[in-house]
C-alpha cells in the first residue's frame, strides 16, 4: 500500500489552519467537479480530493494522520504501524466509514476498519463518551494492578490549528482482563453542556507485544527451549510463566514442536486459559576440540540419520 499525501493533494502546508484547509478544498473542487470539468483525470482527482479533505477538516483524524505519517512522501510504501494509536483519544465512538463513501486501502487502511460499538444515548446537555486504546503488560493482567495512563485528545486551538491535549488517569487493571475487552470510566469523557453531566471514557485493553509469549483470547504461547538430551531423555525444566516460573516435565522421547499443555496456567477467569508450550531443541555449540569430539562420539553411537537413510 502507498502512503497518500493529503496536504500536497489539497496544497497546503502541514501546519496549515483548518480554515485554510477548508478554503483550498473548495477552490480545487470546483476546478475538478466531473459535472463541469473538461480535464480527463477530473473524476478521479475529485475523488483523491474528497479523501483528503475528509481527513484533513477533522481534527481527531488530522492527528491521527500525522501522527502515523510523520516523515513520510507521497507514493513510499505503508502500512499503519502497530499500536500506533495507543492513547489516543477520540470523542464519540471513533471513526467509521462515511455512507456511501467510495474509498481506497489507504483510506479504510487509517480509518474505514476503525469502527466501535454505537455510542449511548445521552440525556439533553450530556457529554460526548471518548475512547481510547491503552497498552498493558501481560502480566497485568494475570495479577490486576493500577496503571498510570496517559492521553491525548486532539483539539482546535484558538488559531484554527490542531494540537494535542494531554492528561493522565490513575486506572484499575483488573485481573483477567482480556485484549479487546473495555474499562468504562464513568465522567471522564467530554464535558456537558449547560449543566449536563459528562460523557464516559471507554478504554479498550491491549496488550504490549511481549518477548515470550503470544496471547489468543485467554491462551497463552510460549515456545521453549531444550537441550537435545532433555528432549530425549525427558527432564523436568523450569518455564517462565506470566505469572512466574514453574516446574514442566518433559516427557521422554519429545520431538522439536511438540506442544505441552498447562491447564489453566492462561489469563485468569471463571474458566481460566491455558498455556500452550511448544518445544525448540536448542544446539550446544561447538566451541571447541571437545566439543567436536563430544558430536563425533554422538555420531558414531547412534545408528540414526535425519534424512532416513538407516548406517550400512
Amino acid at each position: 500500500m502507498k502512503f497518500h499525501d493529503f496536504y500536497e493533494t489539497l496544497g497546503v502546508p502541514r501546519d496549515a489552519p483548518q480554515e485554510e484547509v477548508k478554503r483550498a478544498y473548495r477552490k480545487l473542487a470546483r476546478k475538478f467537479h466531473p459535472d463541469v470539468s473538461k480535464v480527463p483525470e477530473a473524476e478521479a482527482r475529485f475523488k483523491e480530493l474528497g479523501e483528503a479533505y475528509a481527513v484533513l477538516k477533522d481534527p481527531e483524524k488530522r492527528a491521527a494522520y500525522d501522527l502515523m505519517g510523520s516523515g513520510l512522501k507521497a507514493g513510499q510504501d505503508f502500512q499503519p504501524p502497530p499500536g500506533w494509536d495507543a492513547g489516543f483519544e477520540f470523542s464519540g465512538d471513533g471513526f467509521r466509514p462515511e455512507t456511501g463513501a467510495d474509498q481506497d486501502d489507504f483510506f479504510e487502511a487509517l480509518f474505514g476498519r476503525r469502527t466501535r460499538g454505537a455510542a449511548r444515548s445521552h440525556a439533553h446537555g450530556a457529554g460526548q463518551d471518548h475512547h481510547a486504546k491503552v497498552l498493558i503488560d501481560l502480566e497485568d493482567a494475570y495479577r490486576g494492578c493500577e496503571r498510570s495512563v496517559a492521553l491525548r485528545m486532539p483539539m482546535q486551538d484558538a488559531q484554527g490549528h490542531v494540537v494535542l491535549q494531554a492528561r493522565t488517569l490513575m486506572v484499575a487493571i483488573p485481573k483477567g482482563i482480556r485484549a479487546g475487552q473495555h474499562l468504562r470510566l464513568a465522567g471522564q469523557g467530554g464535558p456537558g453542556a449547560g449543566g449536563g453531566q459528562p460523557g464516559d471514557l471507554y478504554l479498550e485493553i491491549e496488550f504490549r507485544p511481549h518477548p515470550l509469549f503470544r496471547v489468543d483470547g485467554r491462551d497463552v504461547f510460549l515456545e521453549l527451549p531444550l537441550a537435545p538430551w532433555e528432549a530425549a531423555l525427558g527432564a523436568t525444566v523450569e518455564a517462565p510463566t506470566p505469572d512466574g516460573p514453574v516446574q514442566l516435565k518433559v516427557p521422554p522421547g519429545s520431538a522439536a514442536g511438540r506442544q505441552l499443555r498447562m491447564k489453566g496456567r492462561g489469563i485468569p477467569g471463571a474458566t481460566p486459559g491455558d498455556l500452550y508450550v511448544a518445544l525448540k531443541i536448542s544446539l550446544p555449540p561447538v566451541a571447541n576440540e571437545r566439543d567436536r569430539a563430544a558430536y563425533l562420539a554422538m555420531a558414531d553411537a547412534f545408528d540414526f540419520n535425519p534424512r532416513g537413510a538407516q548406517k550400512g
